[in-house]
């Protein structure tokens, strides 16, 4: 059955970019990107995009036809004040199309330099009198919270005149979003300043109140699965969300343009009128082979339940993994080659690989080792060789083999 869209917006769909090289790999299928500098946002931790390069990398995101949004989303303490009109200063002058905030600091100062304001899901927007009110201080669109459920969603879209956006793919915070101190008192690292270490997603165990292990069904008890929406397209349009949002700022480039791609392709059929959840269940398929904690509906059809925990894998649900090979030492234009050192694994040909740098993204099948002038098919970990390349890499580039 397919659903049709004449009477509906097609959202906006936006993909969260840590550098050059996620945004290469997504830009052919997303609308916008979001991103952070390394200093004040909830992911400052992704540190390739420096204030310094902020330009470039908004010029980037223009060239492809894209906007570019900065999240500068980080509690703000009286010794940030003076970072915070450089960052948004430079923001201005680099001509980003919206800067990501919740703490009033950020908002007043955003307004007062004229630029466009997206409240946060850190403000926890979950109400149409609390968007209103984001309106009256001049923001343009809110984040919601994601713990909204789709009816929620329905109610606040027809009281408010503000754009509503929402995330519909990534982590999911165990408490609400960007409200957890659990981080900050085991380790000293904020997770309200963007130095989250996740022991959410530690292995944990159950102990009764004489001391006794209590023996439950594995061991990763807080760590909660990603959010998944991309079979009910339908109903996230029906809902008014005027832009869908996908979380991976910390994510490698591969998934990215795999997340990114996947949600295109879902949000055409629905534009279309060929939507089916049939069509649709191969793209979450592939998606299921990168990197994930397993997928839920978060609080989208209501409360999530245990099926929504990640309690029996460590990180990683993909039975596709990433390991780490060795590293470029040097590029050849004329020869369309790369010398590697291979620093963890040995390589063969027919081999999947990926290199991947700040600004590089190649995904691409081995096929001709030069090992010391030789051709051969297989080589060891330890020795560096010569393999053809398909695109251009760079020295310091990582490369990694995809396992299956």
């Amino acid at each position: 059955m397919s659903t049709e869209s004449k009477e509906h917006k097609i959202p906006e769909l936006v993909t969260g970019v840590r550098n050059l090289a996620a945004l290469k790999a997504c830009r052919k299928h997303t609308d916008a990107v979001y991103f952070s500098l390394d200093k004040l946002s909830l992911r400052s931790r992704a540190q390739e995009i420096t204030t310094e390069k902020l330009a470039l990398f908004i010029d980037e995101i223009h060239s492809h036809g894209l906007k570019g949004y900065l999240a500068v989303n980080s509690v703000i303490y009286p010794d940030n004040l003076k970072e915070l009109d450089q960052v948004l200063e430079n923001a201005a002058s680099a001509e980003v199309d919206a800067v990501i905030a919740w703490d009033p600091a950020t908002i007043t100062k955003a307004a007062e330099k004229d630029l466009r304001i997206h409240i946060s899901t850190q403000a926890n927007v979950s109400n149409q009198i609390t968007a209103e009110f984001y309106r009256s201080l001049g923001a343009n669109r809110v984040v919601l919270a994601r713990e909204l459920s789709l009816e929620q969603i329905k109610e606040i879209k027809e009281d408010t005149k503000m754009e509503l956006e929402a995330f519909v793919h990534g982590a999911m915070c165990q408490a609400i979003s960007g409200r957890c101190y659990l981080s900050a008192y085991l380790l000293g690292k904020s997770g309200n300043c963007g130095e989250c270490s996740q022991p959410c997603r530690w292995e944990w165990s159950l102990h009764s109140d004489n001391g006794a292990i209590i023996d439950i069904e594995g061991k990763y008890l807080m760590s909660a699965k990603d959010l998944c929406m991309i079979e009910y397209i339908p109903e996230l349009v029906e809902a008014g969300i005027d832009s869908v949002k996908v979380e991976g700022r910390l994510r490698n480039p591969r998934y990215t343009a795999t997340v990114s791609e996947s949600y295109r392709k879902a949000i055409d059929l629905f534009k279309e009128g060929n939507f089916t959840r049939d069509k649709v269940l191969p793209l979450k398929e592939k998606m299921a082979l990168e990197y994930n904690r397993g997928f839920s509906t978060g609080f989208y059809f209501g409360y999530p339940g245990p099926d929504s925990l990640a309690f029996d894998f460590d990180m990683n649900a993909s039975p596709v993994k990433r390991e780490a090979v060795g590293i470029v030492t040097n590029y050849y234009s004329k020869q369309s080659a790369a010398a590697v050192k291979l620093l963890e694994k040995g390589l063969e040909n027919g081999d999947t690989i990926i290199i991947e740098g700040n600004t590089t993204y190649l995904e691409q099948e081995v096929t001709s080792i030069v090992q010391e002038g030789e051709t051969v098919d297989s080589v060891e970990r330890g020795n560096e060789i010569g393999i053809a390349v398909e695109d251009i890499v760079r020295k310091n580039d990582r490369v990694f083999r995809i396992k299956k």
